[in-house]
């Protein structure tokens, strides 16, 4: 695939995830496929996403606190102490990991994350007490794993997690999540970084595209389109999951 057409296209792409990453999650499911497709090998595919999920994070960090979203960002610090020994094993065993195993696992991951889009939160009870708090700690480390290993769908693994065990509005939800995969990516990408396995040019476009989309998620309300960015996601990650099948 020539430049002219592929840097517009992954910046596009970055655009699309961080919008959706930041909404809810799996927007790696777009970039992830689309790094391996431009050339990359699996694991410098997977570090090269990285840094657009930093950017994005970031962004919508400072999204959020132009609307002025209330937070309590030291509580987010605490969460995301407990996923980075996750992160960083995560991220060790994806570089690892065989070309053709990785392959499979991202294709059942795809697959999986695609269906998950339509999966609504369970509903309870915001006034509940957190009986299951304990839970949390097994949850976060584990989530810090999949998360450093291949990242694709970790904001539902959050969300669900800590709206479930945290009892809290998913507004409060969302700011921890971006702020946790903020944090727990830096080790991550450290670990791709130091084993040569991101390719600076994609990243860089991944990043500007993810930052703007990140932004923009977080400043506006969209959830007037979130349907057919759902349908839109499905579709395209479909397709990236035949292709991969078929090599």
């Amino acid at each position: 695939m020539p430049d002219i057409v592929l840097i517009p296209l992954l910046f596009l792409a970055g655009l699309v995830a961080g919008v959706i990453n930041v909404l809810s999650g799996g927007g790696s499911m777009l970039t992830l496929p689309l790094l391996i497709f431009a050339g990359l090998d699996s694991a410098t595919a997977n570090g090269t996403n990285r840094l657009g999920i930093l950017t994005q994070s970031l962004a919508g960090i400072v999204g959020f606190q132009q609307k002025q979203v209330e937070h309590d960002y030291v509580h987010s610090l605490k969460l995301s102490l407990i996923t980075l020994p996750g992160a960083l094993l995560g991220a060790y065993a994806a570089i690892e990991m065989s070309e053709e195993g990785f392959r499979y696992v991202l294709v059942g991951v795809l697959l999986f994350s695609t269906a998950s889009l339509f999966i609504p939160l369970p509903k309870h009870s915001e006034d509940s007490p957190p009986n299951r708090a304990w839970l949390l700690y097994p949850a976060m480390f584990g989530i810090g794993f999949y998360g450093g290993f291949i990242q694709i769908g970790v904001g539902f693994l959050f969300m669900a997690v800590l709206y479930n065990l945290l009892h809290i509005r998913l507004v409060y939800v969302n700011v921890h999540k971006v702020v946790i995969i903020l944090i727990y990516t830096l080790p991550a990408l450290a670990v791709f970084w130091w084993n040569d396995n991101i390719h600076w040019g994609f990243a860089i476009t991944l990043a500007v595209g993810s930052a703007l989309g990140g932004w923009l998620a977080a400043r506006w309300s969209l959830r007037g389109g979130d349907q057919w960015i759902r349908w839109l996601t499905a579709v395209i990650v479909t397709l990236m999951s035949i292709k991969l099948l078929l090599g």
